[in-house]
């Protein structure tokens, strides 16, 4: 047992010495983007934002508020999905100028109810660039023209950011942070970003694509049961030849606030299982991943290791948190928040689990009162 217990310790610290040197560096914040300029004079009549909302009567304000601090002659599309809310409402009341409201249709079979909203809201663009924005997206002053900047500069067909999450409350501290670093990991933006991999990601929150694009490869009904949307769209702009890029600001920002440890758990139970593609062996492989890299380091001290498997905990425990770091400064958080990575991985392990086990009880993903069965 012991001999065993020093092996995987030993390649616990390996596997982390190799993650901190891998060349794309996943755990690294590099790709990020911040408007220089803040002035509302910026004409962006090239662009249409397409707003998807089901009952964002809170937030859809401040959302649309934002929209008309970006520029002249900026188009705005907003779906109304069903609200059980005074959404509709509140959006004409925030922008009573520049604003088509659309009142949804009913779900047709196999769609999404996101990529539906979506699709009836782009029935109506007619300018070369879509903004794709959720309901709760705020973005500071001059963040589309920042953005399509660096669409137009750099040749790029879809540029998406992960926006900042909402960190007031005690478990987003602890987890939303966490989720950046997980994202960052699964999908490494370097990758994602270059036009010699294969790897494709996306940020659903806030997304322009070209419309020709996005026409050219089927608009997004060809990924129309997603439940992964941004990543799906993602993925089928560059398998078809396009450009993509993804990265980070603190310029966009999610309203949406997480009181509780059920708010965010429900909200990554929706997709976990989705991201292994449906696959126990994924499971089984993430979770054996997961108690190596992030519990072991922690918990080999009271298996009785001995001293030289002590210190190779200690530096993969180190390696652990030194790659949290960044992700942490990000955002502005205390380094002492690294302490918490095994927590917070060890809470993301057993949502996994929990979106597994509703899978197969008949539960593909829920979200907003809607519950789409495999």
């Amino acid at each position: 047992m012991s001999e065993f217990l020093r092996l995987s310790i030993s390649i616990s610290a390996v596997l982390w010495a190799a993650v901190l040197m891998l060349p794309w560096q996943p755990w690294r914040i590099r790709e990020t983007l911040e408007p220089e300029n803040s002035s509302n004079d910026r004409d962006l009549t090239d662009v249409t934002v397409v707003i998807p909302a089901r009952d964002e009567a809170p937030v859809i304000g401040a959302t649309l508020r934002a929209l008309a601090a970006q520029g002249r002659n900026l188009s705005v599309i907003l779906v109304d999905d069903h609200s059980g809310d005074e959404t509709a409402q509140e959006a004409l009341k925030a922008m009573p100028e520049g604003l088509l409201v659309i009142p949804g249709k009913g779900l047709p079979e196999g769609w999404s109810g996101k990529l539906w909203a979506q699709q009836q809201g782009l029935r109506h663009v007619a300018t070369p660039m879509t903004v794709l924005l959720d309901a709760d997206i705020e973005l500071a002053p001059g963040m589309i023209g920042c953005v399509l900047d660096r669409a137009r500069e750099d040749d790029l067909h879809l540029v998406s950011l992960l926006a900042a999450p909402h960190l007031s409350h005690f478990w987003e501290k602890l987890l939303m942070p966490a989720f950046v670093y997980f994202f960052k990991m699964l999908y490494p933006f370097a990758l994602a970003n270059s036009k010699n991999s294969t790897v494709a990601a996306g940020a659903g929150g806030c997304m322009m694509v070209s419309t020709r694009v996005l026409k050219a490869i089927g608009g997004v009904e060809s990924i129309k049961g997603a439940i992964i949307d941004d990543c799906a769209l993602a993925g089928k702009v560059k398998s078809s030849g396009y450009r993509i890029w993804i990265g980070l600001s603190r310029s966009v920002s999610s309203q949406r606030p997480y009181r509780d440890l059920a708010e965010i758990w429900n909200m990554v139970a929706r997709t976990a299982f989705t991201q292994l593609r449906y696959s126990l062996g994924l499971l089984i492989a993430c979770t054996g991943f997961m108690l190596l890299l992030f519990w072991l380091p922690v918990l080999a001290p009271l298996f009785g290791a001995g001293s030289s498997a002590w210190v190779l905990a200690l530096t993969g425990f180190a390696l652990m948190l030194i790659s949290y770091l960044p992700t942490l400064r990000f955002y502005g958080r205390s380094p002492l928040w690294t302490l918490t990575m095994p927590l917070a991985a060890a809470l993301y392990l057993m949502m996994t689990w929990h979106s597994a086990i509703r899978y197969w009880q008949g539960e593909r993903s829920r979200w907003k009162g809607r519950i789409y069965r495999v």
